[in-house]
């Protein structure tokens, strides 16, 4: 049966091409329009993509527009505290975020309300006091002790500890959404609307007259942060109000808490290794040095971005089949989010390989010289892909414990070698320790998955005599 997609199809385009790509049209209107269970997810993957792609480009060009704006100097400071807020969300959260998108989507597929209720709500509060709790303990520290750090990194810290329980309901919301398929709640108010709101509130403030320095930076990432995660958690709220049954929340707060800590190892030692180099240039070198590195990996988050969206549409899912017993589909989908994963990178990564001189540029002359930086930082990136999101399979499928071993390997072996390498390399000693951590780690997870799950989690299809075997839990 033809679509409508097809038949416009064949109004428009010769008869000779359209014998030639009509495999290809039949193929893409599956995507767009089919409704079994790989459709939806090749579908969603493509919006939150493309919802990534955008915020890419938003966050690349206000990034450039910043540095701009602001200099290396005070940029390299904002950029050393911004990744450090990301870290500190991440350890605050204790892994609730991960852990709510696959409770919901069990507690959804066993017809369970009164638990998605629960966990929805609990991790909520939750990780709002935890947030509370570290933002208060980490401002008292700096009050007390402000000795321990360079003085102009002070109260850009103080600004960026108040973000950090906006931070934790953000994530809820994120989290809460995705088993939903409610991609405009859960990605356009953290990856579209505050990067803008960001920006345009940093352009009002040098209108009127202020500083363009870190902490004004930093005030505008208060602002901003908050007001998009009061409007995601309404609109969030909204449509569970609609959607779910409205019941007594049933709250396994022990339970929930046992399997989050696991997560939180995992997704602290995650973070810590993917951003933790940012942190070792602006300690170990100067704040110029810090911009430059940060710009290098600011052109890099499209490729990062092919992972992020794959994992985001998928982990739900993983969660779903393991819950379900689909032991012959569990695998075929394994492989499909594996392929998701790398191609994209890999052409993204050259691309990026290519133009990366001249991305560059757009910072500012001095910025040229993290060109080198960007090409070894690819090769990791790319190596990452190639097992698409293991992480999110091992985590989904109760091996939390695992992954978070897996990573705390390649979060020691990135410290090390950035120790060592930063003090003779500068930031390419950065990259370089990356790079390996990331390889070192990549490697590590293939093989966990394969041994726990005896699923194949890479690149390179298995040469298998016997698929019918059970998935082992």
């Amino acid at each position: 049966m033809q679509t409508r997609a097809l038949k416009m199809a064949e109004r428009l385009i010769p008869a000779t091409l359209l014998e030639r790509i009509e495999p290809l049209l039949e193929k893409a209107d599956s995507i767009l329009s089919g409704t079994d269970e790989n459709a939806v997810s090749q579908r969603m993957a493509m919006s939150v993509f493309i919802i990534r792609v955008a915020s890419a480009a938003i966050a690349f060009f206000s990034q450039v527009l910043l540095a701009r704006w602001m200099g290396t100097f005070e940029y390299g400071i904002f950029v050393a505290v911004w990744a450090g807020v990301i870290i500190a969300s991440t350890l605050t959260a204790m892994g609730l975020p991960s852990a709510v998108v696959r409770f919901v989507a069990e507690y959804r597929e066993r017809n369970q309300p009164e638990l998605v209720w629960g966990i929805v709500k609990g991790s909520m509060w939750i990780s709002l006091a935890a947030s509370t709790a570290a933002s208060c303990i980490g401002a008292l520290v700096l009050y007390l002790f402000p000795e321990l750090i360079t003085n102009y990194f002070v109260m850009p810290l103080f600004l960026g500890l108040l973000c950090l329980p906006a931070f934790s309901i953000e994530g809820i919301n994120d989290s809460t959404g995705r088993p939903f398929n409610w991609l405009k709640i859960a990605f356009l108010p953290t990856f579209i609307i505050r990067p803008l709101a960001i920006l345009g509130l940093m352009g009002v403030a040098i209108l009127m007259g202020f500083e363009p320095t870190a902490v004004t930076a930093m005030w505008s990432a208060v602002i901003a942060t908050y007001s998009t995660t009061l409007i995601q958690f309404l609109a969030l709220y909204s449509k569970l109000k609609k959607t779910v049954e409205a019941v007594r929340p049933d709250y396994k707060i022990k339970y929930w808490l046992g399997v989050a800590l696991p997560i939180f190892l995992v997704e602290s030692f995650y973070v810590l290794v993917t951003q933790v180099d940012v942190l070792f240039v602006s300690w170990l070198t100067d704040p110029e040095q810090t911009a430059v590195y940060f710009a290098a990996t600011k052109i890099l988050a499209l490729v990062h971005f092919v992972y992020f969206a794959v994992r985001a549409t998928v982990s739900h899912r993983f969660a779903a089949y393991n819950a379900s017993g689909k032991i012959d589909e569990y695998r075929m989908f394994v492989q499909k989010t594996v392929s998701w994963t790398f191609w994209p990178s890999l052409l993204l990564g050259l691309v990026m390989v290519a133009l990366g001189k001249y991305l560059l540029m757009l910072f500012g002359a001095e910025f040229v010289g993290g060109q080198s930086v960007l090409w070894v930082l690819v090769a990791g990136i790319v190596m990452r892909a190639s097992i698409g999101p293991a992480e999110a399979l091992l985590v989904m499928s109760g091996k939390q414990n695992i992954c978070a071993f897996v990573y705390a390997g390649a979060l020691l072996v990135n410290v090390v070698l950035n120790l060592s390498l930063i003090p003779v390399y500068g930031m390419m000693g950065a990259a370089i320790a990356t790079t390996i951590a990331l390889g070192f780690e990549s490697l590590a997870l293939h093989a966990m998955v394969k041994r726990k799950l005896g699923i194949h989690a890479f690149i390179i299809p298995e040469r298998r005599r016997d698929t019918s075997g059970p998935v082992q839990s």
